[in-house]
């Protein structure tokens, strides 16, 4: 297969609008070619592209940032002799001064399929910039490593934040340039918007159901994003930065794995088993230790559990890590109902609300948890309808 990228370079026919214009590059590390050229360096050499700026997201151009709100500062790259301006610093969303850098510019992210990866809600600032500027947007598109697969609540009315860019659940099944058609089509832009498709993208074939196994070398497209395993559970690891409790960062393994000093992982299990041994399927869960180098419990020895979405046990379909990590937390509040679970802190430059609230788009999910009475039918009967609305609402930005 081919992903976007790979085409245009491929393809004069597909660059020749672009002739005579100047052209902006929104791109991280992970944007590279088949033979791991990086996306500026290969659209440089094409010898017909003229490159007048390029962008940043959050973590850099580089990926050189390692957390959540550590900003990246303009530069001029010093190879390509262009501004790099930052999308995630002084400002997120683009300045006049940026848009007038550039007459198309060309996105080339490799997304995480995950509502709160705020590469989606950059694409949806860079959107209503180019709308208001009479700018193009092309996407380079690249697969959905999570694949098709829908789950969790739909964020809510009034909810919308850097990591919740617009009513989608949590895991919305769709590519970035899907995402970008959708954004375009909900929010009524008129922008001139286009998709560089992939060519042989398969996203419910096996083994890699959405990312090309044995074709395509992964590169970390954010710092704590080492694998396809991560990409696969990210959409319920996620909502552990919205809480006490350890998503790995400072190990080998972040996003797969959480825990805490104070925990027993064996009891948590076997609750979890307890509540809802059908949201444990379709991977295996694995009783670690683990003592973080950095960030929350650093220095200090954790007991928790590894999510494995790989190997036998994976089952793509059956796979639901929002429900998996939703199960996890209640198993705490059940098994210890004073254990201080939610973490109270600015997350992405939200500060009225907590973080899990941010994540995730409302406090459907916390006010679950925190309800001694309710039961995993109860967060089921809420979050279905939404699962069903998002599957025939994103049915008509299908691509592939």
């Amino acid at each position: 297969m081919r992903f976007g990228l790979d085409r245009l370079l491929a393809e004069p026919a597909l660059r020749a609008p672009l002739a005579g214009r100047r052209v902006a590059l929104l791109a991280h590390p992970a944007s590279v070619t088949a033979d791991l050229t990086h996306v500026l360096d290969a659209l440089a050499a094409c010898g017909d592209v003229r490159l007048t700026a390029a962008f940043g997201p959050q973590h850099g151009l580089r990926g050189d940032k390692q957390d959540n709100m550590i900003e990246s500062p303009d530069f001029s790259d010093p190879v390509h002799g262009i501004p790099v301006f930052s999308l995630y610093g002084t400002v997120r969303r683009p300045t006049d001064a940026m848009m007038d850098a550039f007459d198309v510019m060309l996105v080339d992210l490799q997304d995480l399929g995950c509502r709160i990866y705020t590469f989606v809600t950059t694409l949806r600032y860079v959107l209503e910039a180019a709308a208001r500027h009479r700018k193009a947007v092309w996407v380079l598109d690249r697969p959905n490593p999570a694949g098709r697969p829908i789950e969790g609540l739909t964020l809510r009315p009034g909810h919308e934040s850097f990591v919740g860019a617009g009513a989608l659940p949590m895991r919305h099944g769709l590519t970035l340039g899907e995402l970008g058609a959708w954004f375009v089509a909900t929010l009524g832009l008129d922008v001139d918007y286009r998709v560089v498709e992939m060519a042989g993208w398969r996203p419910d074939a096996a083994p890699g159901f959405g990312w090309p196994l044995g074709e395509r070398v992964w590169v970390n497209p954010s710092p704590n994003a080492p694998n396809l395993w991560m990409a696969r559970a990210y959409a319920g690891t996620v909502m552990m930065e919205g809480t006490t409790l350890s998503e790995g960062r400072g190990t080998t393994r972040p996003l797969e794995l959480f825990g805490a000093p104070d925990l027993d992982a064996r009891a948590v299990l076997a609750e979890m088993t307890r509540l809802a041994p059908q949201w444990l399927a379709g991977c295996a869960l694995r009783e670690t230790w683990f003592e973080p180098t950095f960030h929350k419990h650093a220095g200090r020895l954790c007991h928790g559990l590894q999510i494995h979405p790989e190997g036998p046990a994976y089952d793509h379909e059956g796979f639901r890590p929002w429900r998996l990590q939703a199960l996890a937390f209640k198993a705490i509040r059940r098994l210890h109902p004073d254990y201080p679970l939610w973490r109270d802190f600015p997350y992405e430059y939200e500060h009225a609300r907590l973080a899990i609230d941010v994540i995730n788009g409302g406090p459907g999910l916390r006010d679950w948890v925190d309800d001694a009475a309710a039961t995993p039918a109860d967060l089921d009967a809420l979050t279905r309808p939404d699962e069903a609305a998002w599957a025939d609402a994103r049915r008509p930005h299908l691509r592939y």
